[in-house]
């Protein structure tokens, strides 16, 4: 078989995830678990193995001829528009569908432990399994119309997924605000295709690369930011980010799922591919794309600061994090952008799986406030964490640093002063609030007990081991109601009072299927970074994107020693957050009802804790001046124009049957009358018309 034959057959790589659905969805609680479990980690293990069969095929080849299209059946054959469905398989494809399935199968396995006596068990993996699949075929795809129905295809699993446990209003009324806010941005890549059929006449990639060149850089312009609004909707940029600190009303690993191997970024994807645009704009898209970025960064880092909830800090660095691959986007950074996708892959999927482990282990509590010292009670959860937290710091020969550092010496060296300033300013934020979730979570005093309890034995299986278990499961039980406590939404918000320590005896560590995803993906948060190394001969994953970007100039160091000191600069920004968050909560908490963060920045604080009030701001506009503009139209236009419209068509017709039931009276002398009237009258007109 040659590895053109294998190329053809990477329609095996969505298929499988897209077979787990198929099976585990219908059959709901008839497949028990963990049957269903392994089936979903299987099936996507498998497309995980074959994307690795597709990828070494497509490596065999010259660098030139690393491009291949799998043409499937005519999708669309209407008029001038034809698409065919089909899947496009280069670098940028391939690398997409490596991680994606490589991170979403140990997010798979983990999650056989995690959801452990939910009554939906089965179908949480059948939801799981298509979200893999659509998100395949976004990557996969060959065209932009069959991108936007993957596009599409992981929003509404992302409202199924997170809106899972509807029983929650909290958790339903996060889904819908997931699917709309990014339907939002969607309008504009629906409108960005419009425009380019218009103009180019096709939705293929293969025609785009050519073909956008010759386009006016206005025209170009508008499509780059048409398509950059969509990116912005699904990746969480300022200002439609307010959906994804709300989404970890999910399970934890569909927040795993969402912010490292799927959906957030889609966004970056989309962008990248599509990069031929926003080159021949002239610079104008590509410089909004960094700003944004770089404010998104900045903005989004503040908020983590001081958040309580240990899931929140993760979403808001997530935010923060895609800023920066955004940045990396606008100063035309692609490879360094990409390899920052995929690191952040691996060290933000550690660090869900480690709180949604740390959560487990708690009976539900997310409140970091309320933790402390859990490295004793759960070794393998507090390490892999740690190796996470190192490398999303910056931490020197860790993925995060390699490819942050990256991201920032492009933009630098590419001139872009301004966004590499901000983005330093991040990276010492993103120091700080990661060093604050980490201590207060698994160093300093240990505030997770009930006031009554005293010490404990970390030694084996701890006698609080059951009760956390079952406190976990509370609400999940296939045969049992939800429980009152568990549809209360466990989201920590900023400004209440801190959860109440509720642990008898000591947390329980994570099962062995949670243990081995968390750990895994630890260990490719230190060595990710091995994947390109800004050394000659080394730079692995920029030299495999060549193909794709390499008609894009490229941004080199003006020499050794100058790349040298911004990384050593990068480093301190990194350390300096660090070191002052150890100065901080180095020992923990003396009263959880006090933080000293909080003290000391104030109204800052408040400012911060509310995410600048944001959320506030769109819901006042919506429920005051939004609902009055909406009761008019109800009134004036809905009631007045369109149901009087409606009810005068009535009126006129009822009118007219009115008068007609006068002539029909049932007399047959009136019926002579007229009928002699007629004749009378037609007659006198014929002898008119002929005289």
């Amino acid at each position: 078989m040659t590895a053109r034959d294998i190329l053809d057959l990477a329609w095996i790589v969505p298929a499988l995830p897209l077979l787990g659905a198929a099976v585990l969805m219908p059959l709901g609680r008839r497949l028990r678990e963990p049957v269903a479990g392994w089936i979903g980690t299987g099936l996507v293990g498998l497309s995980f193995a074959w994307a690795v069969v597709v990828f070494a095929a497509l490596w065999s080849l010259p660098a030139d001829a690393r491009s291949h299209t799998v043409k499937l059946f005519t999708w669309l054959p209407a008029g001038g528009l034809r698409v065919s469905a089909g899947l496009l398989i280069d670098p940028l494809s391939i690398t997409f569908a490596l991680f994606v399935t490589g991170v979403a199968a140990l997010i798979h396995l983990y999650s056989i432990g995690y959801m452990h006596g939910d009554r939906r068990f089965t179908l949480f993996f059948g939801y799981t399994n298509l979200f893999v699949f659509m998100m395949l075929v976004l990557v996969m795809s060959s065209s932009f119309l069959l991108t936007f129905l993957g596009w599409e295809g992981v929003g509404l699993c992302s409202y199924l997924l997170i809106s899972f446990w509807y029983e929650r209003n909290s958790a339903a009324v996060a889904g819908k605000k997931a699917f709309i806010t990014t339907r939002v941005g969607d309008v504009g890549f629906l409108v960005a295709m419009f425009l380019i059929f218009a103009t180019i006449g096709s939705l293929d990639y293969s025609v785009m690369g050519g073909a956008a060149g010759g386009l006016a850089a206005g025209t170009a312009t508008a499509i780059s930011l048409l398509l950059f609004a969509g990116a912005v909707g699904k990746s969480a940029q300022f200002p439609l980010h307010v959906w994804l600190p709300d989404a970890m009303e999910g399970p934890t690993p569909v927040s795993a799922l969402i912010h490292a191997a799927t959906m957030v970024t889609a966004g970056v994807f989309l962008v990248a591919r599509a990069h031929p645009f926003f080159e021949a704009s002239g610079g104008a898209a590509s410089t909004t794309v960094a700003w944004i970025g770089a404010a998104t960064a900045l903005l989004a880092g503040g908020v983590a600061l001081v958040q309580p909830d240990i899931k929140r800090i993760l979403a808001y660095s997530t935010i923060s994090q895609l800023g920066y691959m955004f940045l990396g986007l606008g100063v035309h950074a692609y490879g360094a952008a990409i390899f920052l996708v995929i690191t952040h892959a691996f060290y933000k999927a550690t660090l869900f799986l480690g709180a949604g482990s740390v959560i487990h282990g708690l009976g539900d509590n997310q409140d970091v406030r309320t933790m402390g010292g859990l490295r004793r009670f759960m070794p393998v959860t507090a390490m892999a964490f740690g190796a996470a937290w190192l490398a999303i710091a910056g931490i020197p020969g860790l993925a995060g640093f390699w490819s942050k550092d990256e991201v920032l010496a492009k933009a630098f060296f590419g001139d872009q002063y301004g966004v590499w300033a901000v983005g330093i300013v991040a990276a010492v934020l993103t120091g700080f609030y990661m060093t604050r979730e980490m201590w207060l979570v698994f160093f300093g005093n240990e505030r997770f007990r009930r006031p009554a309890e005293a010490g404990g034995d970390a030694a084996g299986e701890a006698p609080g081991d059951a009760a956390a278990v079952a406190a976990h499961a509370a609400g999940h039980d296939a045969d049992a109601d939800p429980s009152e406590e568990w549809l209360l939404s466990p989201t920590v918000e900023y400004g209440t009072e801190p959860r109440p320590a509720a642990v008898d005896g000591d947390p329980h560590r994570a099962p062995f299927p949670m243990a081995a995803g968390m750990a895994a993906l630890g260990v490719l948060s230190v060595i990710g970074g091995l994947l390109s190394l800004p050394f000659k001969n080394l730079e692995f994953l920029v030299e495999w994107l060549e193909p794709v970007f390499g008609g894009v100039p490229e941004v080199h160091a003006s020499s050794f020693l100058s790349a040298a000191g911004l990384s050593a600069l990068a480093v301190v920004a990194g350390l300096i957050g660090l070191f002052a968050a150890l100065s901080m909560y180095g020992k923990g908490l003396a009263d959880p009802a006090r933080d000293p963060l909080d003290d000391r920045l104030g109204i800052a604080g408040r400012i911060l804790g509310h995410a600048y009030y944001f959320d506030e701001a769109i819901a006042n506009a919506v429920r005051v001046p939004g609902r009055r503009f909406l009761d008019w139209m109800s009134e004036a236009f809905d009631q007045g124009v369109i149901d009087g419209a409606v009810n005068g068509v009535g009126r006129f017709f009822r009118g007219i049957g009115a008068g007609n039931r006068r002539i029909q009276s049932g007399l047959v002398r009136q019926y002579a009358l007229g009928i002699a009237l007629g004749a009378v009258g037609l007659m006198i007109y014929i002898w008119v018309r002929t005289a």
